[in-house]
């Protein structure tokens, strides 16, 4: 059944046009407020720099605010951006938080965010099949999208720049997920012996997730350590079975899983029917052409913002597999779909992002959502 699947929620703290950085938090509290009401199980906020349609620059803070309102969701980061920080801050402030709201937190940490492209790995074994670009049970695989000409971009290098003190070089991501954890476990010790004890931080009852857009070094270091992984079908949908399909084949059972544990994220409209979901999901195309430009989220756009957009073949072909692959429709053609997510991937849960230019819009998606999912 699909209510045995836990469906969760991933915030962007989305701007939309017309809007402010202050409407749109307090918009992302009221709809985590009414997603506990709804069911769903956890409540994640990402991490963007640079990018004027995007206000959620700092998970901590932000889920300071939203767990003051709320009260048994699950609340999390998808994902702490370690590329610019360091483990001990990290675990500092997630462990004043759990001072506050124990055993809510989930610790969600992902390797963007400061390091500079480094040598392409090859890519792990995929062990699902895919047949003309459809896996098992109909699920859309699009052709690879490069980011190279993002990772490249001056704008990438001036985040980078900003975010780093200068001199400063990120640390080695496998070190730092081991560092987290020692600190977390009260066990970590300097090359030269030292002991470090975060006050507060170690002991917090955090749950620890390791995001990741391929079979590379984020799953390899989720499955080693027998963590929980969350795969991202949003963000790269051409490699969320190479990810998955990863993760699982380095999975080590550990004290906190006997058995892989997987998340996968998808982006979705939901509305009374299709028409007027695709109505709603206008903005989607002009948006993440911003992102993959480098120019930054531009804030979302009325569906009439968005058809004024001068579509260019170039354009088009940097949003498409985005565009074939977010889930757009009524409840049940959007449960459906998730449903093939899920069947495709083998995942324990589901994260569900959505983004509509009008804050009960999107409230109204996730109403939708929850009842059909819970009907199934």
């Amino acid at each position: 059944m699909s209510s045995d699947i836990p469906l969760g929620v991933l915030d962007l703290v989305p701007i939309s046009s017309g809007s402010t950085a202050g409407e749109a938090l307090r918009n992302s509290i009221d709809l985590a407020r009414r997603a506990e009401r709804l069911g769903y199980s956890r409540y994640w906020f990402a991490e963007h720099h640079l990018n004027p349609g995007v206000a959620g620059t700092s998970p901590a803070v932000v889920l300071a605010l939203t767990a003051a309102a709320t009260s048994t969701i699950r609340l999390g980061s998808g994902a702490v951006q370690l590329g610019h920080r360091t483990a001990l801050s990290t675990v500092e402030e997630f462990g004043l938080l759990d001072t506050v709201h124990p055993g809510r937190l989930d610790l969600g940490l992902g390797r963007s965010g400061g390091r500079p492209p480094g040598p392409k790995a090859a890519p792990s074994p995929t062990a699902t099949q895919v047949v003309d670009g459809r896996a098992p049970g109909g699920l859309l695989i699009p052709p690879a999208f490069s980011f190279e000409r993002l990772l490249g971009s001056p704008r990438v290098a001036l985040q980078r720049k900003l975010l780093l003190l200068p001199g400063a070089e990120s640390q080695d991501y496998t070190e730092q997920i081991d560092d987290v954890l020692a600190l977390l476990a009260g066990t970590y010790r300097s090359p030269e012996g030292v002991e470090a004890h975060v006050v507060p931080g170690e002991g917090a009852d955090v749950e620890i997730w390791i995001l990741g857009s391929s079979g590379g070094e984020s799953a390899e270091v989720a499955g080693a350590r027998g963590l929980r992984f969350a795969a991202n079908y949003h963000v790269s949908p051409a490699t969320v079975l190479e990810a998955v399909d990863g993760y699982r084949s380095f999975f080590q059972p550990s004290d906190v899983l006997d058995k892989p544990y997987v998340s996968v994220s998808a982006d979705v409209v939901v509305a009374e029917d299709d028409e007027r979901a695709r109505e709603l999901a206008a903005g989607y195309g002009p948006w993440v052409r911003s992102i993959r430009t480098a120019e930054g989220a531009i804030p979302f756009p009325t569906p009439e913002e968005a058809r004024a957009h001068p579509w260019t073949e170039e354009d088009r072909e940097l949003v498409q597999d985005r565009l074939d692959t977010q889930f757009v429709g009524s409840p049940g053609r959007v449960a459906d779909q998730l449903e093939q997510l899920q069947e495709a991937t083998g995942a324990a849960e589901l994260l569900i992002t959505t983004i509509t230019h009008d804050h009960a819009d999107r409230v109204r998606s996730y109403e939708l959502l929850a009842k059909e999912w819970q009907r199934r």
